[in-house]
């Protein structure tokens, strides 16, 4: 089979589209035939070898958390899944034409392939900041970065829930925004004051780790109010860097259910072939992204 793989920590000039053995469902997992895997920054943070106490590896290793696809193998102690059903979950090495799968979930109905493989990661983490940040129905959630995978995530299920949103993004992206339910700003000079004159904030998330955490704390007038999963210093200013995920299984039902009742809907801002995975990896640390990028197989 073909697998995206790279032998030495470094920029997307390492990833490699090579011969690789297929791999097998143990005890607990699947394997699919990959149709589409999601493309996420952990992927170009493991690829960079900037986290490797969260996901050590040895190299040369594959790419890819997300994926969905069609079930071919089952393992041992698999029941409710069978050969031939779609799915969408998360694994290892799934930049390629097989993968295992330790966490999946039945795609909703009508949703694509090239969708689902966009939920899993963000889905999972825009769960786990809204817990860990502690927001409220009634409450207002400042979210700098809004319009990429995980914010898109979040502005949806907060809304779901009674939050308000405010979003931060750039000019292009304000109407989407809008259009998730958010109260959309701009980021740039003067966006603590165009913030400010929208009200005031209970809670804030940093998305991008574009720098903001100290303006996040002062909005918001507590460090413990605010989390990040992009900025590594945040704890440095006594903000939460939340980077261990939680239940992907409980993700993925909850994934299920707000989609397949019009609650959720993750787009694809681009898909990118299985050869061109370092393109796609250059245009996610590019940020801006509206929606999820993806590699198809």
């Amino acid at each position: 089979m073909k697998r995206v793989s790279f032998a030495e920590f470094g920029g997307p000039e390492v990833l490699r589209l090579m011969d690789a053995e297929e791999p097998h469902a143990g005890p607990g997992q699947v394997r699919i035939a990959v149709r589409a895997a999601g493309v996420n920054p952990v992927d170009w943070r493991i690829r960079e070898g900037q986290i490797l106490k969260a996901h050590p590896i040895e190299l040369p290793a594959g790419v890819g958390l997300d994926a969905s696809g069609v079930v071919d193998e089952v393992g041992e102690d698999v029941a409710g899944i069978e050969v031939g059903d779609h799915v969408f979950g998360e694994g290892e090495s799934t930049y390629a034409e097989f993968a295992v799968l330790s966490a999946w979930a039945r795609m909703p109905e009508g949703l694509t392939f090239e969708e689902a493989a966009g939920y899993p990661s963000v889905v999972e983490t825009a769960l786990r900041v809204i817990r860990e940040v502690g927001v409220r129905s009634g409450q207002t959630l400042l979210v700098s970065g809004a319009s990429g995978g995980v914010g898109s995530a979040v502005l949806q299920i907060a809304r779901e829930r009674g939050i308000t949103v405010i979003g931060t993004a750039g000019a292009a992206n304000q109407e989407y925004l809008r259009g998730l339910g958010a109260v959309a700003t701009t980021y740039g000079e003067g966006w603590v004051e165009r913030v400010r004159r929208l009200g005031p904030v209970d809670a804030a998330l940093d998305l991008a780790g574009s720098g903001v955490i100290r303006e996040l704390v002062e909005l918001t007038g507590d460090p413990g109010k605010v989390v990040s999963i992009a900025d590594l210093g945040a704890p440095e200013l006594g903000v939460r860097f939340s980077g261990t995920a939680g239940s992907v299984p409980d993700a993925l039902a909850e994934a299920v259910g707000l989609n397949s009742r019009g609650k959720l809907h993750i787009p694809v801002e681009k898909s990118y072939p299985l050869a061109e995975a370092a393109a796609a990896h250059i245009d996610s640390q590019a940020g801006h992204t509206r929606g999820r990028r993806v590699v198809v197989i």
